[in-house]
């Protein structure tokens, strides 16, 4: 498998067609199923209000995003399609921040992500789970992922999570199970082959006495009655 970014998006509301905006937008890094640490996260100034229901939601007001920069600014479009570059996009309704990034690529003249590269969180979890709740919070609470950093929708706070739980959807514990013996074989080979001591002298010398060696030999002749097999042996 190779790399993969898994993403959330923040917005004024549900359909960017409507006039609403992308207000914030958090990558983060995979890498053969495990998180390498590296992101990227930008609020974005979507120069229009923010309605109070959508504020209700990610806590991002209209005041707080003023003067952010747009998303036409270079530090947002270009520095996040460097980041992605062309690995696949990890989405929960994968459709919803898809729409918002294309439209915002639109309007700026860019191309599109292609919808191939999408892979939706919510139809894998419907495969594994038809028929039950799978938002991002149903899912966190299955698999037993703590969702105390999260007090409000944001966009770094819900890649996160999401990243935790594509790792679940694709395998989680089994797969930390498989890396974990992988380390520990690696770790075995490793012991085996550097020593810091010497060849184990051959053949080791006897540790009993020759008072024990000899009780033993008239155990054996006056109890067991059958010494020819052990005379064989010590002889």
């Amino acid at each position: 498998m190779a790399r993969e970014i898994v993403l959330d998006t923040e917005t004024t509301g549900f359909e960017p067609t409507q006039g609403h905006r992308m207000v914030e937008i958090a990558c983060l890094e995979i890498d053969d199923f495990v998180p390498t640490g590296r992101s990227f996260h930008t609020y974005i100034d979507p120069c229009r209000d923010m309605p109070p229901e959508a504020e209700r939601v990610h806590g991002l007001s209209g005041a707080f995003l003023k003067g952010k920069p747009k998303f036409a600014d270079a530090q947002v479009v270009d520095a996040f399609l460097d980041f992605v570059g062309d690995a696949p996009l990890i989405a929960h309704n994968a459709s919803f921040d898809r729409n918002f990034i294309n439209h915002e690529l639109g309007v700026i003249n860019r191309h599109p992500l292609p919808e191939a590269r999408w892979v939706d969180t919510l139809e894998l979890a419907r495969g594994r789970f038809p028929g039950m709740h799978n938002s991002l919070d149903a899912l966190c609470k299955r698999f037993k992922i703590s969702l105390s950093e999260r007090e409000k929708h944001g966009a770094l706070v819900d890649a996160k999570l999401l990243a935790a739980v594509y790792l679940e959807l694709k395998g989680g514990r089994e797969r930390r199970l498989e890396l974990t013996t992988a380390a520990a074989r690696a770790s075995f080979v490793h012991a085996d082959t550097v020593r810091d001591y010497g060849a184990r002298p051959r053949p080791i010398a006897p540790r009993s006495t020759i008072q024990e060696r000899d009780a033993h030999a008239t155990f054996i002749r006056d109890v067991l009655k059958n010494g020819d097999l052990w005379a064989k042996f010590s002889a």
